[in-house]
């Protein structure tokens, strides 16, 4: 995992089509991914699930209150289909539309394409050109974490025209460092230490990828 910035193919039907963008909205996939802007507040609810176990709170540091901390929700979050694309009912307050608020992070979750279960999600910070993001215990070791850091440099310079993305990580966080590498990221100086979301404070290690052409979607 790469720290959170959050802190407050075949597609099914009625999923986002990847490249069909709007104003707020991306929507973009991988191989075995798709990674979309949250529709529901279900996909919010499935995102922060997917990384509040304690392996993934160890690099993480996310919020005491922005953590599922029932083992249960959360296995249940992430069990549901994105709402309404098998026909079943999830709670109303689940199923009520998601709207990103102007001043946070662009907020992606991502669904396996082989069966459209949750994954995990991704972050960027516009402004600070900086990115993060987690996989799901059941989706970890399978090399998704490169594909998904892919996304993220996709999602920066062809959908955001930055010319610069960085993502920082612990130096002992071997898994999210090989990711990156695989992803095209490259050391990168930055502040050897970090303070994350719950206030933890640990050494760091930065990385960067660079593009010679941007673009922007809609």
């Amino acid at each position: 995992m790469v720290w959170s910035l959050f802190r407050r193919g075949r597609s099914a039907a009625g999923l986002p089509v990847p490249g069909r963008c709007a104003p707020g909205r991306h929507a973009l996939a991988t191989e075995r991914l798709l990674l979309f802007t949250p529709r529901t507040r279900l996909d919010v609810v499935a995102a922060l699930a997917a990384g509040a176990d304690a392996e993934a709170q160890r690099w993480l540091g996310t919020k005491a209150d922005e953590v599922l901390p029932d083992p249960d929700a959360r296995r249940i979050a992430l069990a549901w289909p994105p709402a309404g694309d098998d026909g079943r009912r999830i709670p109303p307050v689940l199923a009520e539309p998601f709207s990103p608020g102007p001043d946070d992070p662009l907020l992606l979750v991502c669904v396996r394409r082989s069966d459209l279960r949750y994954a995990g999600a991704l972050e960027l910070h516009p402004q600070r050109g900086e990115m993060g993001g987690w996989l799901a215990p059941g989706c970890r070791g399978q090399g998704l974490g490169t594909e998904l850091f892919r996304a993220g440099v996709e999602l920066a310079h062809t959908h955001l025209g930055l010319a610069t993305i960085r993502a920082g990580a612990e130096p002992a966080n071997a898994a999210s460092r090989r990711a990156l590498a695989g992803a095209g990221f490259l050391p990168d100086r930055g502040p050897l230490r970090h303070t994350l979301p719950d206030g933890r404070v640990v050494d760091a290690v930065w990385h960067r990828h660079d593009a010679p052409t941007t673009t922007r979607c809609h």
